[in-house]
C-alpha cells in the first residue's frame, strides 16, 4: 500500500479583511507535493468552497467573497503524486467589518486571527522594503542615464566648437601687406635731388 502525504502543518490565517482572507501552511519535508486543497465552511457547518489547485508548489491561498463578520472553518490537504493527505486540523477565523482594519484585541493570543494579524505586519513591512528598494534603484538607474547624457551633451558641444574653429578662422580677413609695399620706393631706383639756380 502507497504512503499518502502527510497533512499540512501550522495552517494559519493572514491578511484578513472583511471580505478576504489569505491561508499559509508548512508541508513536512521528504514527500513531494504538487499541490493543494483547502475545504471552507461556515462556522455553522454549511459548506462554501473547496479549493483544489495541482501543479504548484504554492503553500498560501486567499480565500475571496467571504461574508464580513462571519466564523468561517478551514482545513488543508496536500496533493502528492499517489492521493491526498489528511485534513489539517480545522483553522477558525472571523471576517472583519468593513469599516475595521484589525481585529479588537480582546482575542486571545491563541486565536489565529492575532497570529494572522502578526505575519501580516510582518509581510507589509517586507513589502514595504521592496518597495523603497525598487525606488532606490530606479533613481540611481535615472541619476546615471543623466550624467552620461551630461557627458554625451558636453563631448558633442567640444565636438561641435572644434569643428567650427577652421571654419571661423577662415572667415576672418587676412591682412595682406602687398598694398604697402606698393607705396613704398623701391630701393633700387635711385632718387633723383632737382636742385633750382
Amino acid at each position: 500500500m502507497i504512503n499518502r502525504p502527510p497533512a499540512p502543518v501550522n495552517v494559519s490565517v493572514t491578511q484578513l479583511r472583511a471580505n478576504s482572507a489569505t491561508v499559509s501552511w508548512e508541508v513536512p519535508e521528504g514527500d513531494i507535493i504538487i499541490g493543494f486543497s483547502i475545504s471552507q465552511q461556515k462556522q455553522d457547518g454549511h459548506m462554501q468552497r473547496f479549493i483544489r489547485e495541482v501543479n504548484t508548489t504554492s503553500r498560501s491561498c486567499t480565500l475571496w467573497d467571504l461574508e464580513e463578520e462571519t466564523d468561517y472553518i478551514i482545513q488543508v490537504q496536500s496533493i502528492g503524486l499517489y492521493g491526498e493527505s489528511q485534513a489539517s486540523k480545522k483553522v477558525h477565523f472571523r471576517t472583519l467589518k468593513k469599516s475595521d482594519r484589525f481585529p479588537s484585541n480582546s482575542s486571545n493570543q491563541d486565536d489565529p486571527t492575532v497570529q494572522g494579524l502578526d505575519k501580516s505586519r510582518h509581510l507589509q513591512t517586507g513589502e514595504m522594503i521592496i518597495i523603497v528598494v525598487v525606488l532606490v534603484m530606479w533613481a540611481a538607474v535615472i541619476a546615471l542615464f543623466c550624467r552620461q547624457y551630461d557627458i554625451i551633451k558636453d563631448n558633442d558641444s567640444s565636438n561641435n566648437k572644434e569643428k567650427a574653429k577652421p571654419s571661423s578662422e577662415r572667415s576672418t580677413p587676412e591682412h595682406h601687406s602687398e598694398g604697402l609695399l606698393r607705396s613704398k620706393f623701391h630701393p633700387s631706383v635711385p632718387s633723383i635731388n632737382i636742385i633750382e639756380v
